[in-house]
């Protein structure tokens, strides 16, 4: 289970000082600016800056909207009362939340092009789930909070999934001429239908794996979501069935 709760509303942490609260909404939103600022960034370097011109930019984009990923993974390690279990249930989102490719140029590390593919996504996929627990914060309801975020992170991982596609398919695979197609090929095997366009190189695969995966979990929630709303409105109708004796 990961911690997925805003800063400043756990109620376990009753000392809380008005400058760790404000803190904590500061490091809220600017997660939430990182997470849309990381996402352009990539999406418009890899479809405008065919000669690389923007690529230090981008790399500078990165690097500051990771410090600001690990300050709020740190700040909420300091406000957590157990932290051996926060941080091994967040140990994920701290990982992907390291600038690996800004790490490599200071160190001049050499990595191979698909290896620098999946490090270009690990922030993005911090900024994905960043913007999906944002928008489940402002749902009361924690089923639908529930459904709504993994939709979201959904769609965030056919988005980045498709970029990476595209980046690594499209100078070995003719089906992949266009966005237009990496993206079919997406959603096509999230939804575990398959699509025409096969991956020719070992990333693609992986990732076809990857999203057919993440598509088989959407059912169950799906269902739980279903079944919840049922139960729900079942319960308002008995109740309203009562008051009306």
């Amino acid at each position: 289970m990961i911690d997925t709760s805003p800063v400043d509303s756990n109620s376990h942490l009753p000392h809380r000082t008005k400058f760790e609260t404000v803190v904590g909404y500061l490091l809220n939103t600017s997660v939430l600016i990182g997470s849309v600022l990381v996402i352009a960034a990539l999406s418009f370097e890899v479809f405008y800056d065919s000669y690389g011109v923007y690529y230090p930019l981008y790399m500078q984009i990165q690097l500051w909207v990771c410090i600001v990923f690990l300050a709020d993974f740190f700040f909420r390690l300091y406000l957590a009362e157990r932290k051996m279990r926060f941080l091994w249930r967040n140990l994920f989102f701290f990982l992907v939340a390291i600038p690996y490719l800004n790490l490599a140029g200071r160190f001049e590390l050499n990595v191979s092009q698909e290896t620098e593919y999946f490090l270009r996504l690990a922030p993005l996929v911090r900024g994905g789930y960043g913007l999906a627990i944002a928008v489940g914060w402002v749902i009361r309801s924690r089923v639908t909070s529930l459904l709504v975020s993994y939709i979201l992170i959904i769609l965030s991982l056919i988005y980045f999934a498709s970029l990476v596609f595209f980046m690594v398919e499209r100078p070995v695979n003719p089906s992949v001429a266009t966005f237009g197609d990496a993206l079919w090929w997406a959603f096509m095997n999230v939804t575990t239908v398959g699509s025409n366009i096969f991956a020719k190189t070992i990333t693609g695969e992986i990732l076809s794996v990857v999203l057919a995966a993440a598509g088989m979990m959407l059912f169950p929630i799906f269902t739980v979501y279903i079944t919840d709303r049922l139960q729900s409105r079942k319960q308002q109708n008995q109740k309203e069935g009562l008051g009306a004796d």
